[in-house]
Parts: structure tokens; C-alpha cells; sequence
């Protein structure tokens, strides 16, 4: 972005055929960035214990650059997928690590349209504090929750303007047999 108004004084001066130039030139640099975005699960993220039938699961915000930062895990856009049992113990261990912006965390019903900011979770308990404040870098909470109910959620940054841009990945509640972490599709 910084030398658009470069490319526009240069074609002013020299013709429409460094505007084409300009417009391969960011077209190869965004390329670029969408492939360096690639997520990648780490399995310490998961713990289960089918005797309890509880699931923890390590959530960290702003772990990569993806997105601006506005991710979980350094996923985006539901790109992660961590499905769960259903009636199972949830317990999210929110641990804000972008140096830069607060975040929050909300389990939300999936939607086509991502809300702009909080809404009521989908299960009790599933929320961190300060939803639309966020905590601060470095900060965290634990969220514990029953997944009581079978279907698709956004686990989801509430602090306004965050979800939408991105900062979700996705909650699936299921008959699984057991919880798992997998790679998807970004919406």
C-alpha cells in the first residue's frame, strides 16, 4: 500500500503500463502473504481425559502475523476446527499473546453473518472477561464450560470490530468419540 501513490504520481508521468506493472507487482505480494499464513496444529494444544470426559484446550491470541495478528492459534476465519464430544467439560485456557491489541473470547452460534462485536454465548459460562475491553498482552483466563448441545460454533473474539475481521476459528459438538484439532477451509 505504501507505493500506490507512487504507482499513481508514476502513471500520471509515464503511462498505464506501469499502473499494469504496479498492479502484478501487488497481486505477487499479497500471493505471497496468503501463502505464508498457512496455520499449523500443534498437538501439546489438546488434552482429553475420557474418564472425566473433559477437554482442555490451549487458546492463545495473536500467536502469528496472520490476519494482523487476529487470530487464535494463528488460524483465522475458521480454519481451525476443534471438535468436541458432546456433554463433555470444556475448559479453554485464553492466554492473550499479541503485543499489540486486547482480545476476548466467546463460544457464539455459527451464523452466516459474524457479529461486529459480543453476543450472548451459546453455552453458559463460555466467556472470558472484559469481552469487549479484552485482556491486555500477556494476560489470560481460563473459560470452563459444558459442551450441552450438538452443532457448529465460533469460538470468537468479541471485541468489537475483531470477528469480523476475521478472529474466529470454529467449535464442532458432536457424537465424536473422542475431541480432536483439525485443519479446514477459511470462510
Amino acid at each position: 500500500m505504501v507505493y500506490m501513490p507512487r504507482l499513481k504520481c508514476l502513471t500520471v508521468w509515464i503511462g498505464s503500463q506501469v499502473l499494469l506493472a504496479g498492479a502484478v507487482l501487488l497481486g505477487a505480494v499479497g500471493a505471497a502473504a496468503q501463502t505464508a499464513k498457512v496455520g499449523k496444529i500443534d498437538p501439546t494444544w489438546l488434552r482429553a481425559d475420557a474418564a472425566s470426559k473433559t477437554v482442555e484446550f490451549k487458546l492463545v491470541a495473536g500467536l502469528t502475523d496472520n490476519n494482523g495478528g487476529m487470530n487464535f492459534n494463528g488460524f483465522s476465519r475458521g480454519g481451525l476446527v476443534l471438535t468436541v464430544p458432546h456433554a463433555w467439560n470444556v475448559v479453554l485456557h485464553f492466554k492473550n499473546e499479541d503485543p499489540n491489541l486486547p482480545h476476548s473470547v466467546e463460544i457464539i452460534p455459527d451464523a452466516a453473518a459474524i457479529p461486529t462485536g459480543p453476543v450472548p454465548p451459546a453455552f453458559e459460562h463460555a466467556a472470558s472477561g472484559q469481552l469487549e475491553q479484552g485482556l491486555s498482552g500477556g494476560q489470560g483466563s481460563d473459560i470452563r464450560f459444558v459442551a450441552g448441545k450438538d452443532g457448529s460454533f465460533l469460538i470468537f473474539c468479541a471485541v468489537p470490530g475483531h470477528g469480523a475481521a476475521g478472529m474466529w476459528v470454529r467449535l464442532a459438538v458432536s457424537d465424536a468419540d473422542k475431541p480432536a484439532l483439525a485443519a479446514a477451509a477459511e470462510r
